[in-house]
């Protein structure tokens, strides 16, 4: 249940957070080999799995399976009692949750690309013979999260364009299906996502109807993602919050967020680009003698005019390295101090 949940990106609220609270405990004690093999292979604890680890290590190599491969490779690992069967399974969905990750950056690469490094309309659209069906949500999604905007990503076969729909809180991606339903073969979803299929032959009237949709709904609006914190303390103060206090509101989730901190004015001292794609940053606070690493998600671009103050909003959290557990802040959004709103 607790898998499940996380994974199906439901609110953690109510009843679904003590379900997950519950599904935690139960995988702390290590009843399912087939999961403990998984959290193994994953270089994760199995005493200190969380919710954010479902979310983010664990579902997404269970998900693999059926986006390269089959599904029922997962459902055989969460049922086996064999210690050698779930290892062996484990490791496959390992490598195939590898192989996920190459194709959708491939292909995320290839709709950026076309894209540039602004999008010309409200609505970003790609099709192509070549994308990987089990993949065209991940990549709408990438893309949402790249430009801000209403994504669909779809590929061509023989005779129907299907394609996954990912959105942002300004455009209910479903409603805009339904003004369409006379050219789709089917389609269906919710606010955020949704998919549909479509005749080949209509897919540039679709294309043509939608975006105007989304040139009357967003047209002229300034789309940004936005934030919300919880409370504003100076950087010296992030120290004293408790590893343990944070550990008291999990789990954490959809509708039901980590606490997130406003600190101004901050010092940024020895940044460096790191990844694969080397699209995040890594630098140190620094206030007096104190001295806190951080975090912050493709926000290299700082890299190349590094003001030396910054305005962060973050999430505090534990980093584990060789044994030794740090406070660490995952930043969210940073801008630089005194900065003015044109």
């Amino acid at each position: 249940m607790a898998l499940g949940t996380v994974a199906d990106v439901v609110p953690l609220t109510g009843e679904n957070r003590v379900l997950v609270r519950r599904g935690l405990t139960l995988i702390h004690q290590g009843q399912r080999v087939g999961l403990q093999a998984l959290i193994r292979v994953s270089g994760r604890n199995p005493q200190r799995i969380s919710a954010s680890d479902i979310g983010y290590i664990l579902g997404p190599r269970l998900n693999a399976a059926g986006r390269i491969d089959s599904a029922v490779q997962a459902y055989e690992l969460l049922m086996t009692d064999s210690l050698e069967e779930a290892g062996t399974l484990a490791q496959k969905l390992d490598n195939q949750n590898s192989e996920r990750q190459r194709i959708t950056k491939e292909t995320r690469a290839i709709a950026e690309e076309r894209i540039g490094t602004e999008p010309d309309s409200n609505l970003i659209t790609s099709f192509d013979p070549e994308y990987n069906s089990g993949i065209m949500g991940l990549v709408a999604t990438n893309l949402v999260e790249t430009y801000y905007r209403p994504a669909i990503v779809g590929t061509v076969e023989a005779e129907y364009t299907r394609a996954s729909c990912r959105s942002i809180a300004e455009f209910h991606i479903t409603h805009a299906l339904d003004q369409c339903a006379d050219l789709l073969e089917r389609h269906g979803g919710h606010a955020m996502a949704a998919g549909f299929t479509v005749r080949n032959e209509r897919v540039p009237e679709l294309v043509t109807r939608l975006q105007a949709i989304a040139d009357e709904e967003l047209g002229g609006r300034d789309l940004r993602k936005t934030y919300k914190a919880d409370m504003e303390l100076p950087i010296q103060r992030a120290r004293e919050i408790r590893l343990t206090d944070l550990e008291r509101l999990q789990p954490t989730g959809m509708e039901n967020p980590d606490a997130a901190f406003i600190s101004r004015n901050v010092a940024v001292r020895n940044a460096r680009a790191i990844g694969a794609d080397k699209k995040h940053l890594k630098f140190t606070c620094v206030a007096g003698n104190y001295l806190m690493d951080a975090v912050a998600w493709r926000q290299a671009d700082w890299l190349s005019e590094m003001p030396g103050n910054f305005d962060l909003l973050y999430m505090i959290e534990e980093n584990e390295y060789m044994g030794n557990r740090t406070l660490q802040l995952n930043v969210r959004d940073m801008r630089p101090s005194h900065w003015e709103s044109k």
